[in-house]
């Protein structure tokens, strides 16, 4: 009997201790495996074998914790040994820093979504590098959050404000280089926030725009310090207890609602740009324990009176501006409070002070500041006005006394309304396929514009031979020659319309010839043969522009050319070339007067805007082309909209972008160009932009791509 007894407790304790085991589902195990394949195999994973270990009943260490519950995996945290140690981050891996180049940031992110009982995730120092995806937020029972000395760059993804159980966010000593998220008021629930040692900078509008901070009550530590915030310092939640916003810029004086931080007992503000006197009730705050206000610009002196929180241990008010005695309650006599007040004008420790000039000439220069602007204003307005009624009355003289001007204006503007029926039109003039040879030498030295024959046309291309032929496309044939004199020419060859006379049609030509641009390819010369029976005599027009010996744009976007394949930043500054040459011909040839007759202005005016918008449209499929590639060319019109609908998402660029532009290129960089893109392509002419728009947004996302360098996101 008592055997038997025995053996029923030993089942039933055998029993409940297999029971009592949290099995890991062998999904979890499989994603926790791929993480360990994706952060490089870290030596601090290196018992996670295979399959077959139960990662539940591993031991905890400080590198490694796994906590599961009902059979998920609740907790993780890895931390590694490859901490941030560059000065900059470009968007490369870094040998023996960094995870290796074919670590992809989507894909990690994407393995960690399935972990979808995670409530804690801390990857510390393990050289992860890449921009943060928008996919992280799939995480959505994440209470806690730290990804810390790393290599993100980049901006937090908005997403993240979806994430409305998170209550710690750490990104501490990354390379984060925007501007700080305003949407963390969406995170109620948030109580850490530490941005600390990122490039975090301010927006243009330095007002208020960390007032979002401010609406976070459960806030408890707040950690900005160390970034380019060049803002008004903001308001602080009510029930804020650490504060650390020192090592940025900023500026102004200290808020009067600090004072009412009941809760606030760590505050960091120091090595900023703060003015001001300091607002005395910080000091007796009831459980501030630490006042850092060291190495700014604060001035006045502190009152003789002040009071002093009995909690406060540690006051740094040195390198300042302030002047006056050493009130008694930050006398250095005290041991239980540590006191710094070296580098003012203060009237004790002299050692260790300026004279007192120092603070008064700085309060001086600031109270005469606002005087010298003023006058500066003044003086700027003036002189804008004169010159804006200086060019009024010159521009009335000239339409009055000049009016052979207004006349060949009237032509230009007829002849730009009617080139498209003679077959050149600003598309041709600034043909994107050529990156012409002016954008380096200029337009000087270049012959004058005067009219061939055409026997110097056969000669120069031997008889239009097909060895001089060089293509041909909507704006007609296309021949290589060489004039008399050696000069290297293209030789464009167009139907001429019977609408207009020799004459007419030889005067457009002329005033186009006088159009020049280091980025237009410029028109050297031009023939009208009238009643040839060549293939390319009857009834022609040709054009004599100079020869661009490097061949066209779409073959530096081939793999398979013999040429090099454009990068990124090289595409970028062809299309900023391109646009420019489009801009001056909208600005420049087509003309602001309208027709004085109502019907016909009107009219015209109705053209030049269809014109422009039809360019602006063309040159849409140009940044197609740059961002696809060449293969552009043998997809329809209607296939390639339909495609660029997905670009706007990560899988539908890697599906579509050119692979040398996701290997070289900037995130954000790309992100305007594919928009400015979409619009140009626009089914709706009304909604296309403007080319001056274009072109700011192709520049601006050149300044992108140069600050961030090649290649600082890989897809």
């Amino acid at each position: 009997m008592g055997l038997c007894c025995l053996f029923l407790l030993f089942c039933f304790t055998w029993s409940f201790f297999v029971l009592g085991t949290y099995q890991l589902q062998s999904s979890q195990t499989q994603v926790l495996l791929q993480l360990r394949k994706h952060l490089d195999y870290p030596k601090q994973l290196e018992i996670w074998i295979d399959h077959t270990i139960d990662f539940c009943t591993l031991s905890s260490s400080v590198q490694v914790n796994i906590t599961c519950q009902d059979n998920f995996v609740t907790e993780l945290r890895i931390m590694g040994d490859k901490a941030a140690k560059v000065s900059g981050f470009h968007g490369f891996g870094i040998p023996n820093q960094t995870l290796s180049e074919s670590f992809s940031m989507d894909s990690f992110v994407a393995t960690l979504a399935r972990l979808t009982s995670l409530r804690v995730l801390s990857l510390v120092s393990l050289g992860i590098w890449g921009q943060l995806p928008d996919k992280i937020h799939r995480l959505s029972s994440l209470e806690y959050l730290d990804m810390s000395s790393n290599f993100l760059f980049g901006s937090i993804p908005p997403k993240i404000s979806t994430m409305v159980k998170l209550q710690t966010l750490k990104l501490d000593d990354n390379f984060f280089n925007t501007t700080v998220p305003n949407w963390f008021d969406s995170l109620s629930n948030l109580t850490i926030l530490s941005l600390r040692n990122n490039q975090f900078k301010s927006s243009n509008d330095m007002s208020g725009e960390l007032s979002h901070l401010s609406s976070l009550n459960s806030l408890r530590v707040l950690d900005l310090s160390a970034n380019k915030l060049h803002s008004m310092l903001p308001e602080m939640p009510k029930g804020v207890v650490m504060v650390f916003l020192s090592n940025n810029s900023f500026l102004g004086e200290i808020p009067q609602q600090y004072v009412r931080l009941s809760q606030l007992q760590h505050l960091d503000m120091s090595f900023n740009m703060l003015r001001g006197k300091p607002p005395t009730a910080l000091f007796s705050l009831p459980n501030i324990t630490y006042l850092n206000i060291a190495s700014n610009m604060v001035s006045g002196s502190l009152p003789d009176h002040l009071s002093c929180g009995r909690k406060l241990e540690f006051v740094d008010i040195s390198n300042n501006r302030l002047m006056g005695g050493l009130p008694s309650c930050l006398s250095t006599k005290s041991e239980k409070r540590v006191v710094k007040f070296d580098g003012n004008c203060l009237g004790i420790d002299i050692r260790n002070q300026h004279a007192e000039p120092y603070c008064v000439e700085v309060s001086m220069k600031k109270q005469s500041r606002g005087k010298k602007v003023g006058i500066l204003v003044g003086v700027i307005v003036g002189i804008f006005v004169v010159m804006a009624l200086l060019a009024f009355g010159f521009l009335f003289l000239w339409r009055r006394y000049c009016p052979r001007g207004i006349s060949e204006q009237h032509l230009l503007q007829k002849a730009e309304q009617n080139t498209s029926a003679a077959g050149f039109s600003t598309e041709l003039l600034a043909n994107a396929r050529f990156v012409s040879e002016a954008a380096k030498l200029g337009v000087q030295g270049l012959p004058v514009c005067r009219s061939f024959t055409l026997e110097e046309l056969k000669e120069a291309t031997n008889n239009f031979d097909n060895s001089a032929f060089m293509g041909e496309g909507s704006s007609g044939k296309l021949y290589r020659g060489r004039l008399e004199n050696g000069t290297p020419v293209a030789i464009r060859c167009l139907p001429l319309s019977k609408k207009y006379s020799i004459r007419n049609l030889k005067l457009r030509l002329d005033l186009l010839a006088k159009l020049h641009h280091p980025h237009l390819v410029a028109l050297l010369g031009h023939c009208v043969d009238v009643g040839g029976r060549d293939d390319c005599s009857g009834n022609k027009v040709f054009l004599i522009s100079e020869y661009v010996p490097k061949g066209s744009f779409p073959t530096y976007l081939a793999e398979n050319s013999c040429r090099k394949v454009f990068n990124w930043s090289e595409r970028l500054a062809v299309l900023i070339g391109v646009a420019k040459a489009v801009h001056f011909l909208h600005t420049g040839v087509i003309p602001d007067e309208t027709d004085k007759s109502g019907a016909k202005g009107e009219g015209l005016k109705s053209w030049q805007m269809t014109k422009l918008e039809d360019d602006v449209y063309s040159f849409g499929f140009i940044l197609l082309e740059a961002l696809v590639g060449p293969s552009v060319h043998a997809r329809t019109e209607a296939f390639l909209l339909n495609e660029m609908a997905s670009c706007n998402s990560p899988d539908g660029q890697k599906r579509i972008i050119d692979p040398i532009v996701q290997a070289s290129c900037s995130q954000e960089s790309l992100s305007i160009v594919i928009s400015i893109m979409s619009k140009c392509i626009s089914l709706e002419s009304c909604s296309r932009p403007s080319i001056e728009d274009v072109l700011w947004n192709l520049q601006y996302a050149a300044q992108i791509q140069a600050t961030t360098g090649d290649g600082d996101h890989r897809f």
